[in-house]
């Protein structure tokens, strides 16, 4: 089990910008998908976006495609969240995921305490 600290979030205007990380400890980081889930007041959680273990594929909802980007440095144990564009709907607690041993990220194995983002119109 890996633990997984997210950090970057906070207050922007609607327009800007945010990079969200992900620090994961272990040394197996290469063998997780990654990605972020989003999860916003009085609604369910939601997938953003996700990384395979090489980093080769990504894929993303419909509602950020085009606007933000995941990446991940495996020699950092680290995934980024690059969010341009932000709009007020973006507003939520965004949370790392990770899924061992497969290119999917559903049912994730492993998850962050939450960093949030908030945009302002």
């Amino acid at each position: 089990q890996v633990q997984l600290v997210e950090s970057g979030g906070g207050l922007v205007q609607a327009g800007g910008s945010l990079r969200l990380s992900c620090a994961v400890s272990g040394r197996t980081f290469s063998s997780y998908t990654m990605g972020w889930f989003r999860q916003a007041p009085g609604k369910e959680r939601e997938f953003v976006t996700k990384i395979t273990r090489s980093g080769g594929r990504t894929s993303y909802s419909n509602s950020v495609k085009g606007r933000f980007t995941i990446s991940r440095d495996n020699a950092k144990n680290t995934v980024y969240l690059q969010m341009n564009n932000l709009k007020p709907e973006d507003t939520a607690v965004y949370y790392c995921a990770a899924k061992v041993a497969s290119d999917s990220l559903l049912s994730p194995t492993s998850w962050g305490q939450g960093t949030q983002v908030t945009v302002s119109s």
